[in-house]
């Protein structure tokens, strides 16, 4: 986290220097745009399982960045949106993750023969959410319609993962197993500052190292949520 919280203030700083711009800019002409912190929660599914995997309890996605908006036609709004933010993102999940001989070994919990309160993984990511943006806003209207569509990119910085259960607990972290480098698709649907998200992540979560009896782990990451933009 010690990593992540410069990058709160950086963005925080950038948003500031550019609402002062566009205040001006609003109240001479039309020339608006709607750069927009984001703040998300969503929850976080795994696709693409293998067998015996399963998840329980809820795993649960916090998002927050900034995106700076770039209209593309005269009544602005239509928009392409590039922007930079964090998460942190847990999956509860019934896969080990535990080290043998120097190596991380993947391992499906039985839960009749092992008691266990606790198994999951967490990934702590720095985001670049790229955006085409359609809205029914106007220079004066700023409770509108969207819908954002688009790709985010994310850079894992961290990443853990906790077993707390018989016969002892367990806990990795920075785990190298895991893809540093992550994408998938996106899209934002609502109304105001309310919105329905959607991420389907494209490339796994784990790269081709990570296996479990002997097959590849393919799992990648579906998040879905509520997205709050504000100005």
């Amino acid at each position: 986290m010690n990593k992540i919280l410069p990058l709160f203030v950086f963005i925080f700083s950038f948003h500031l220097a550019s609402s002062q711009e566009d205040t001006v800019v609003k109240e001479s002409d039309s020339l608006y745009k709607e750069d927009q912190f984001y703040i998300g929660v969503t929850y976080n599914l795994l696709g693409n399982k293998p067998n015996g995997v399963s998840q329980s309890g809820f795993s649960s996605g916090f998002h927050l960045g900034f995106i700076k908006d770039m209209p593309i036609n005269i009544r602005r709004n239509v928009a392409i949106g590039l922007g930079l933010g964090v998460s942190a993102n847990s999956f509860n999940q019934n896969m080990l993750i535990d080290k043998a001989d120097g190596q991380f070994v993947y391992s499906v919990l039985d839960e009749n023969e092992i008691s266990y309160s606790k198994n999951k993984f967490t990934t702590y990511v720095i985001e670049a959410p790229l955006e085409f943006r359609w809205r029914t806003s106007t220079a004066s209207e700023y409770k509108f319609w969207r819908i954002y569509t688009g790709i985010k990119f994310g850079y894992v910085v961290a990443n853990s993962s906790k077993y707390k259960g018989e016969p002892q607990k367990i806990k990795h972290s920075n785990i190298d197993e895991f893809n540093a480098f992550q994408y998938g698709l996106t899209i934002s649907v609502g109304y105001n500052t309310w919105n329905l998200h959607l991420y389907y992540g494209l490339n796994p979560v784990f790269n081709s190292d990570a296996k479990i009896n002997d097959e590849r782990l393919q799992m990648n990451a579906i998040k879905i949520g509520l997205m709050l933009y504000l100005l």
